[in-house]
């Protein structure tokens, strides 16, 4: 048994082993290679897709780009190669039943020591194995306790999905590293894939039905896992996919995913290495997604056609409307995953055949945590920027 005192000096001696690591967490993040924000004009992003379409013109030679473009997001993001999958030591409390699905408040262990937290929604009724939704959220006050975010995620478990709402790092109770940390690609993307794991060891959730969809931030996070994570059978970017503009956060474009020495992508390219797995991407008129019915869409449209596979790629634009995940954006995504994830549409449409999600109820905050004075976050809990980037740069 260990005294206080060994315990004291054993807890120091970890914290130094890693902020050690930390330097080497920092030192990857080669900020001459970083595409940020509006890197490029509209014309320039036009241009920039005519040049990389020019390497390669079938499925063989657009598989050697993808791959490419797949390395250079695992490079760029400190995840090559990946580190060690540890146990999950998921936490699952408080049911709460709703009409026609339920709500849990959950949390795992991406790293030992990181928590992800979010919450779970399941059908109230089902049979068998069903498909399993990752939503992940963009920069907006509240991120998951938001009301369209209950209201999508309600609606998809009620149509017969695992639908997982999960915290940004540094939002919502995601609070061991603030959102400013520079290696925060590497954090969520990982968090991402541990997301991932999460869902498909749920007894109820089929691996082989896993679907991403978030918007904004949300959107990067959905079509950068959807590149690297072949278990992603079905993903909805929403009003984030654009050829000049590269996310103008630090966990979008903090660390060079997009740009090496000798190499160039960006987030169509990122997104189209989803071929042939079927892609709805939603856009609007007043933000950088206003040109993608023109220029994005039809580009990716190609990718899937040396596939054979155009059909399965889909672009629903609102040109009227602005940069949110609104109610005609839920539900192009609604139709577009009950066609390819085979869900119950009728369990959120009226008598008339319209969309109706007057049966969510909107849930307080409070009793969405899965942490709080009754149940705090475990005391191994790493906090602090240095510490927590230490933690993720140990294989």
């Amino acid at each position: 048994m260990m005294t206080k005192h060994a315990t004291t000096t054993f807890a120091v001696c970890f914290i130094t082993m890693l902020l050690l690591f930390n330097r080497d967490a920092y030192a990857q993040v080669d900020k001459s290679q970083l595409c940020q924000g509006k890197y490029w004009t509209e014309a320039e992003g036009k241009e920039k897709l005519q040049e990389f379409a020019t390497s390669y013109h079938d499925k063989e030679s657009w598989e050697t780009r993808k791959d490419k473009i797949r390395q250079n997001i695992l490079q760029g993001a400190g995840l090559n190669p990946m580190p060690a999958k540890t146990p999950l030591n998921p936490i699952i409390r408080d049911k709460k039943i709703m009409d026609g699905y339920t709500v849990e408040n959950v949390a795992f262990e991406s790293r030992p020591g990181f928590w992800v937290t979010g919450n779970l929604y399941r059908p109230a009724k089902a049979t068998g194995k069903v498909p399993g939704i990752l939503c992940p959220h963009g920069h907006w006050d509240d991120g998951r306790f938001r009301d369209d975010m209950q209201f999508r995620c309600a609606a998809m478990a009620r149509m017969g999905a695992v639908v997982f709402a999960y915290d940004m790092v540094g939002y919502g109770e995601s609070t061991q590293s603030d959102h400013k940390n520079p290696v925060l690609v590497k954090l969520q993307t990982w968090n991402s894939i541990r997301a991932v794991d999460f869902l498909v060891s749920l007894k109820d959730v089929d691996a082989k039905r896993i679907a991403v969809t978030g918007a904004s931030g949300g959107g990067t996070q959905s079509f950068v896992l959807t590149a690297i994570d072949n278990r992603i059978a079905v993903s909805a970017p929403v009003v984030m996919v654009a050829a000049h503009f590269f996310g103008g956060c630090v966990c979008e474009s903090g660390m060079p995913i997009h740009k090496a020495p000798g190499f160039q992508t960006n987030n169509v390219e990122i997104a189209a290495c989803a071929a042939p797995r079927p892609m709805l991407l939603v856009s609007d008129g007043d933000d950088w997604t206003k040109n993608t019915p023109e220029v994005e869409y039809p580009y990716i449209r190609d990718i899937y056609a040396f596939y054979k596979a155009a059909n399965q790629v889909e672009n629903v634009h609102l040109p009227n409307e602005k940069h949110d995940y609104g109610i005609s954006k839920r539900e192009a995504v609604y139709h577009f995953f009950a066609r390819h994830l085979g869900l119950n549409l009728s369990k959120v449409e009226d008598k008339n055949g319209s969309i109706d999600e007057s049966f969510v109820k909107i849930i307080p905050k409070e009793k969405l945590c899965v942490f709080n004075a009754d149940h705090p976050r475990p005391a191994k809990a790493i906090t602090g920027n240095e510490a927590v980037a230490a933690l993720f740069a140990g294989k």
